[in-house]
């Protein structure tokens, strides 16, 4: 009698485990979802970027705005993120929670540091007279360009938001799935970033 109780119990465990497993994965499919809708928005803030970038109706050009050796630097910056990220991956996947945590707040202050130094440039293009609705080209460059910054910052906040979770409950399912997340979602960013850097900054000072 006793047995068969034990039976059950380890089945009902059992088939909780297996619905938990279940339902971890679904989520990780339901933010790939998540990535592909974002693909299309920035794809079509591409487009449009590219079709407007002559239109400057008489104001600044993308030569006259762009200062590379910032842009360099944020894109080293984000680059650099986008590997400790990794390693942060790798700390969790060896049950290092300190070392997790460590790797996400270095990863977190290279993210803030990019948002920091993108924040400057469009603060120094706004004293030079090139607002947004100075021109076409312009609409669509602080558009795309702001869109990847926001994405960046919502990142920043829900690394703090992971850590602080990983400081109370450890390595577990949960937050195991997390972190997996943010860092497809970070190299993500990353990702988009090095089409910017190539079809607006580089293709805008050439």
């Amino acid at each position: 009698m006793q047995h068969a109780v034990n039976t059950t119990k380890q089945d009902h465990n059992d088939a909780h485990g297996h619905d938990h497993h279940d339902q971890e994965s679904m989520k990780i499919l339901g933010f790939w979802i998540f990535l592909v809708t974002d693909c299309l928005l920035f794809g079509t803030l591409f487009a449009t970027y590219v079709v407007l970038r002559y239109h400057t109706d008489g104001g600044p050009t993308a030569k006259e705005l762009f200062e590379m050796p910032g842009v360099i630097a944020e894109t080293f910056i984000l680059l650099t993120s986008s590997f400790t990220s990794g390693l942060a991956v790798l700390a969790m996947n060896k049950g290092k929670v300190k070392q997790l945590i460590g790797w996400l707040i270095v990863t977190a202050l290279l993210g803030a540091s990019f948002v920091g130094l993108e924040i400057n440039e469009f603060v120094k293009m706004v004293h030079e007279g090139a607002t947004i609705s100075r021109s076409a080209f312009l609409s669509g460059f602080f558009t795309l360009v702001g869109t990847h910054g926001l994405h960046v910052s919502i990142g920043l906040f829900w690394m703090i938001g992971l850590m602080v979770q990983l400081s109370k409950h450890g390595i577990t399912s949960v937050t195991r799935r997390k972190i997996t997340v943010i860092s497809l979602y970070w190299h993500f960013l990353d990702v988009v970033w090095i089409f910017l850097f190539t079809v607006v900054y580089l293709m805008g000072v050439m």
